[in-house]
């Protein structure tokens, strides 16, 4: 029942990497949808970073935003990775 912070960034990238190689308006949409409800509602608006892990409603379910398993990787990799394809699209 919970949702987690690394398979959304995944989806982020996974889905522009699909725009970016099929053109496809269908991968541009969920690719924003996705984007735009994983930042609206994993990322921290006062103290900034990303809580690990959410109820299925959205809800934070807990505040840890580092522990063994949630590290400084994912969410970076993903804004750099994306930044880059959207650079190699021109948008």
């Amino acid at each position: 029942d919970m949702k987690f912070w690394w398979p959304h960034n995944e989806a982020i990238i996974g889905l522009l990497l699909a725009y970016q190689l099929t053109g496809e308006e269908k991968y541009a949409r969920r690719h924003r949808a996705v984007h735009d409800w994983a930042h609206a509602h994993f990322a921290d608006p006062v103290h900034g970073e990303w809580f690990g892990y959410l109820r299925r409603d959205g809800s934070v379910a807990t505040a840890l935003k580092g522990n063994m398993w949630k590290g400084f990787f994912h969410l970076p990799r993903m804004q750099w990775y994306c930044w880059q394809r959207l650079e190699e699209m021109g948008v």
